[in-house]
Order: C-alpha cells, then structure tokens, then sequence
C-alpha cells in the first residue's frame, strides 16, 4: 500500500467512513462535486461587466499594480515596449506559450527580444496571460502547464500579465467556475492555480513594506479589450 493510500485510508476510519460511500452520503458528495456551493459574496463584487471592470483596476492599482487597456493584441507589442522604456527595462521578455501571447505580432516591434519557456531567474522580464481577474481584489488567476510555467510568475522581477476583459469576473468562485468549466472541456486540471494580487511584498521587518520580498517587484497588467 502506498503511503498516500494509507493516508487515505486513516482519514477515512477516522469519519467512520471505512467501507463504500453509499446511499445519503454518496448522494450528497454527488450533488456537491455537480452544484458546487459558494460562499459569501461581497456586495462590490455583484456589478454589471462595466463596473467590475472599473472595480478591479481601482484593486489592482490599489495592490501597488500598474494597468494599461488596449483594444486589441495588435496594440501589445508597442505597450509592451513603452512600459519597458517608461521603467528603464531591458527590451527582452520571456513568456509562456499561451495562444493569446502566441498571437501577439512582435514582428511589428522588432526592438523586442521575445523567448518562450520556463525561467531559472536569469530573466528579468516576463509575460504571462491570465486565465481570469477577480474584481473583489483585483486578483490575477494564472494557470500552470506549459501555456504559462510558474516559474515565469515568481522567479522575474518584473511580470507583465496579459487579461481579456471578458475574463474579469466579480468574486473568486466565479474564477473555480470558470475552471470547472474549462476542466469539463479540456478534461483535466491544472497542477497548479496562482492568485496573485499585486508584487510580491513584505512587513515582517519593522512592519515596513518591502516590495519584490519573495516574487516579481513590478506587476503590470495590460487589459485587452475583446468584448
């Protein structure tokens, strides 16, 4: 027996659950894995598509994010190049292979150095594409696999990050929603779902904050009007 399956197993013994889950209780893990429940909703985050949209940059710019809107992916590589001149960056990115970065056309900017893959920290700039934003917090969703490696949302000390604003939801069950919804299409989950709200910051010295602590000390976010 595995060590996961003898975990499994004790947590089990432990709910008086040690043999099949069957009648009441296998109907209510049904009916909550079918209709999930969710939890309380923020009255902020109960708005028209308008007012999410104008919430979430106001909690975003709130978490120390700066945001830029474009109204197409053809407008990204010129934003993209400002942002980087405006803060004195290199011109290089290192991105993903998501297909909204894919069909980004930096030809048009040829100034830009544009790699894809995974990151050992030796990158200073990344660009990573969003699976959803939550207008509660300003929060960013990004999914791990080859479409956006992780380590590209931790290791540069600037991450710029790419959101349809069609994927701007109010509360976060919407973004397990949307989630669920993709897993039923696509068939499986991602390993892993990073909430990023903001840099990466600290107070544990002094109660001082201290941006770039454990993570990227520059979040931009470019809104891409596809509505």
């Amino acid at each position: 027996m595995s060590g996961r399956a003898q975990i499994l197993g004790q947590i089990r013994r432990s709910l008086g659950r040690d043999g099949p889950i069957e009648g009441a209780a296998r109907e209510g893990c049904e009916a909550r894995l079918t209709d999930p429940p969710r939890g309380l909703i923020p009255e902020r985050s109960q708005q028209e598509a308008a007012a999410l949209h104008r919430l979430f940059v106001e909690k975003a710019e709130a978490a120390s994010c700066t945001v830029a809107e474009i109204g197409s992916l053809r407008q990204a590589p010129d934003a993209i190049a400002e942002y980087l001149t405006r803060e004195n960056l290199p011109a290089e990115i290192r991105m993903g292979a998501h297909p909204d970065l894919e069909a980004i056309p930096f030809e048009q900017r040829p100034t830009l150095t544009v790699t894809k893959g995974r990151t050992d920290g030796s990158h200073a700039v990344s660009l990573a594409a969003a699976f959803a934003g939550a207008a509660e917090t300003g929060t960013l969703a990004l999914l791990s696999g080859p479409e956006g490696p992780t380590s590209l949302n931790f290791l540069p000390e600037t991450e710029i990050v790419l959101l349809r604003k069609s994927a701007i939801v109010g509360p976060y069950e919407d973004i397990w929603q949307r989630l669920r919804a993709r897993n039923n299409q696509a068939g499986g989950m991602p390993r892993t779902v990073n909430l990023i709200t903001g840099p990466s910051r600290t107070g544990d010295i002094e109660q001082t904050i201290e941006l770039g602590a454990h993570g990227p000390l520059r979040l931009h976010i470019l809104i891409v009007d596809d509505v």
